[in-house]
Formats: C-alpha cells, structure tokens, sequence
C-alpha cells in the first residue's frame, strides 16, 4: 500500500486599512472618550491609579497648549515681517523676492503674501529691511 504525503497550503491575504484623512489632529473630546473607555475595560482586580490618569491628562493639555503656542509664535513672526523685503525659494530652481505686504492663515498656518503670491515662512530664504522712502523736502515753509 502505498501512503501519499499530504501537504497543506495555507494563503494568506494582506490587508490594509487606510485613513481617511490622517492630518485628523486628537481633540480634547476625543481624549476625554478614550479615557472613559479605558476606565470601563479596565481590570477590576488592577485597576489604573488615579495618578497615571492625572498624569495622562496633564500631558495632553500640555501637549496642546504647546501647539496652540506653536501657532502663536508663526503667526507672530509672518507679522514681523510685514513690510520687509524678502527672498524666497519658489521650487528648486526658482526664488522671488519683494516687499511682504501682508499675512494670510491657510489650514492654520501663516503665509507671506509677496508679490500677490503666498508664501509659508519655510520657503523664506533671507529678510532685509526695505529701503525707506526720502522724505519729501519742506515745500511749504512759511516766514515770518
């Protein structure tokens, strides 16, 4: 009798999720919802102490405070600029430079607008201060 090996194949198939929208940022609600969850699965006999979550929180409200901050300071240092003259790297090759004329927040981050154009503060390659105009001589002097 003559005995035939059995083989066994197995696939197996890859999958992938895919985010809809990854620059989704973790709101303070959202935080607030995977706390609550944690606490309702966690284990009754090992529970979570009180000081870790007071931890936990401390850091996502810093966390945030520093980004808000973050955004502060871009906004603070585009309006700086008003007035300037400044060169900035269009793409690889190109670069344009002009007067800031004024700032412009697009998705929460400052641009410059130079020469009718928007610029964020990374594509700046150089500021200088923007030549003042002569003063108008004194036309209209009077004697007495």
């Amino acid at each position: 009798m003559q005995v035939n090996p059995v083989t066994s194949t197995t696939s197996a198939t890859n999958s992938t999720d895919t985010v809809s929208s990854p620059s989704q940022a973790l709101t303070q609600n959202n935080f607030l919802q995977l706390m609550v969850t944690q606490m309702e699965n966690q284990d009754p006999l090992d529970p979570q102490s009180d000081t870790q979550m007071a931890s936990e929180m401390a850091q996502f409200t810093s966390l945030q405070q520093s980004s808000s901050m973050a955004g502060s300071l871009g906004m603070m240092q585009a309006n700086g600029l008003i007035g300037s003259t400044v060169n900035v790297q269009v793409d690889s090759q190109t670069t344009d430079n002009g007067v800031v004329q004024g700032v412009v927040l697009q998705s929460g981050t400052p641009e410059i607008l130079v020469n009718g154009a928007a610029y964020t503060l990374s594509q700046v390659v150089s500021v200088a201060p923007t030549a003042a105009a002569p003063a108008a001589a004194n036309q209209g002097s009077t004697t007495q």
